[in-house]
């Protein structure tokens, strides 16, 4: 499978102390399935850090190794438990706020490594530049 990641930086081995807190699904290493979506994410990074750089890492995944060794916690809809699970890793902020702030998202599939063996499952393949938005 190919995940995306992202970034205003190439990353070509993720690192998890390098990770934000009270994120959707806390803390660790997040991809998706979405190129547009990863495109969309190094935008944001890029305006954030007010840097003139953003950047897509491209991985393979090997989803039938991981998870033969790992415990993959998985929500196939959105529905109460997903946003239980989201609410309490964005700590302070409330269930109507995060709701109205998903009312304007299109969601995508999320890949979040939360352990270094977890990390040992992605492959960097390249990267890329996305083009800049006017």
């Amino acid at each position: 499978m190919t995940l995306y990641h992202g970034s205003n930086v190439i990353v070509e081995m993720p690192n998890l102390v390098l990770s934000r807190k009270n994120l959707d699904f806390g803390f660790g290493f997040y991809t998706t399935e979405n190129r547009e979506q990863a495109v969309a994410f190094a935008q944001k990074v890029m305006i954030r850090k007010e840097q003139k750089n953003q950047r897509v890492s491209v991985y393979d995944f090997d989803e039938d190794s991981a998870e033969s060794v790992l415990d993959i916690l998985r929500f196939p809809s959105i529905g109460k438990l997903w946003l239980d699970f989201v609410h309490q890793n964005r700590r302070g902020t409330y269930v109507e706020q995060t709701l109205d702030a998903l009312k304007v998202k299109d969601l995508y599939s999320q890949f979040v490594f939360k352990t270094e063996k977890a990390l040992s499952f992605l492959r960097y393949v390249n990267s890329f530049e996305p083009e800049a938005v006017p």
